[in-house]
């Protein structure tokens, strides 16, 4: 079941961009896990594409590569589909219930946390792809338990249902039937452009901490999510 929020429009006037900002760096650690790994797709499918960014950045990773977007929102699929090409190509429904299946790789990036059942989402995209890729925010952290202030802004306005750390999300992929190949942060709090100044702030500490423990970091002072390759 979708969400109002979704379909509506509501969901678009919160993230104007619907974070195509953030799709370079996205699109930078997929690439980077999947080589880690001498992993070379030949095509892609991303289920809950948003405006399909993330695909026109991949294409140039990828030049050979058919990529293939999935959306359910009206709103995120219009702009999309103006991004199409002969080799990427951007779809208005459900990939799950769809007989789209056969890709090297099937990808979910930030979308299940905004899923109501999301374990059964992710046990549907296991059997879309040889490869699976997910990306998680990890909105829990002691600095986050602080601020609650901070957990009713990602579920009011960026519209997570479910909050996770990297040991919950690797054990949530797991309990999927999954076998995680690999995972890493990103740092997205450090590393994208425009943060506000509250973020700037925090990433002194993030920084520092980080120089000594990057798992350390992140459980203390958040502001990463989690790459996670699985098969």
């Amino acid at each position: 079941m979708v969400e109002v929020r979704y379909v509506d429009g509501d969901y678009l006037d919160n993230n104007p961009d619907w974070h195509a900002a953030d799709s370079p760096f996205k699109a930078r650690w997929i690439f980077e896990i999947l080589q880690r790994n001498g992993i070379h797709p030949r095509s892609f499918a991303e289920i809950g594409c948003g405006v399909g960014e993330i695909l026109v950045e991949l294409k140039k990773r990828y030049p050979e590569a058919k990529l293939s977007g999935f959306e359910v929102s009206p709103q995120a699929f219009s702009i999309a589909s103006t991004k199409a090409t002969s080799d990427i190509d951007f779809t208005l429904g459900d990939f799950l219930t769809s007989d789209r299946a056969g890709f090297d790789v099937a990808m979910a990036i930030d979308v299940f946390e905004h899923v109501p059942d999301y374990m059964n989402f992710i046990k549907g995209v296991a059997g879309k792809g040889t490869y699976k890729l997910f990306h998680v925010p990890l909105d829990l952290s002691v600095s986050s338990m602080m601020r609650p202030h901070s957990i009713s802004h990602v579920r009011e306005i960026i519209g997570h249902l479910h909050y996770f750390t990297k040991d919950t999300a690797l054990a949530t992929i797991r309990d999927c039937g999954l076998e995680v190949i690999d995972w890493n942060y990103t740092h997205g709090a450090v590393e994208l452009p425009n943060r506000g100044l509250k973020t700037r702030l925090a990433n002194v500490p993030r920084r520092l901490m980080g120089a000594v423990s990057d798992d350390l970091a992140v459980r203390l002072f958040g502001g990463a999510s989690v790459m996670i390759l699985a098969k």
